[in-house]
């Protein structure tokens, strides 16, 4: 009886090696490009499109929502609570877009006051996000830093109807986007070359 029970110890100690890929930097790589040609829209450059909602539901919404789930299963919080939190925000936001110009939900357009608040509230939770990556790599803090200024230049632009504030929020949410995407490759090629050769 002591045998088998010592033999059931010895199970649960048994650690089990993680083999599976990083999925960081699908993720950022989904919020970072979706965002940089989201913001180069609001900087003034060319009209909300077909483009941008395709990344927003797709890469910067789906791709994000799948590294969250495998950060999840790695048991990173964080990443999990991160890329599943920014994935449904880009869902969302198109939903945003798109549903008022259905029949169905036409004449639900949201207006500038709620959807300053949703940007706020996104603006808050980045914040605090942004707190939890002060332990990690720097490369991640420059990228909720910028994104949490990001949210509440936008939160601030679309309250107020300042069409100068967006055009100021866009070029910094290009440089927002572009961190992201210094962060994603950094890791790529950091792991792929086994040795680091792009400060995170």
């Amino acid at each position: 009886m002591s045998q088998n029970i010592k033999d059931v110890m010895d199970i649960r100690d048994i650690k089990i090696k993680d083999l599976t890929a990083n999925p960081a930097p699908l993720g950022l790589m989904g919020f970072g490009m979706t965002t940089v040609l989201l913001n180069i829209h609001n900087a003034g450059f060319y009209p909300m499109n077909a483009m941008i909602l395709s990344m927003g539901f797709f890469y910067g919404g789906l791709a994000q929502v799948i590294a969250g789930i495998q950060e999840w299963k790695k048991g990173n919080t964080f990443g999990a609570t991160a890329f599943t939190s920014y994935g449904l925000f880009w869902l969302t936001l198109v939903g945003i877009v798109l549903l008022p110009k259905s029949e169905s939900y036409a004449g639900l357009a949201t207006e500038s006051f709620p959807f300053a608040a949703y940007l706020f509230m996104w603006g808050v939770f980045t914040l605090f996000m942004f707190i939890g990556t002060l332990k990690g790599s720097k490369a991640l803090s420059v990228v909720f830093f910028t994104l949490t200024i990001l949210f509440f230049l936008l939160a601030a632009g679309n309250y107020l109807g300042s069409e100068s504030i967006l055009v100021i929020a866009g070029y910094e949410g290009i440089l927002t986007g572009l961190s992201a995407i210094y962060a994603a490759l950094g890791q790529v090629l950091n792991e792929a070359y086994g040795k680091k050769i792009v400060p995170l």
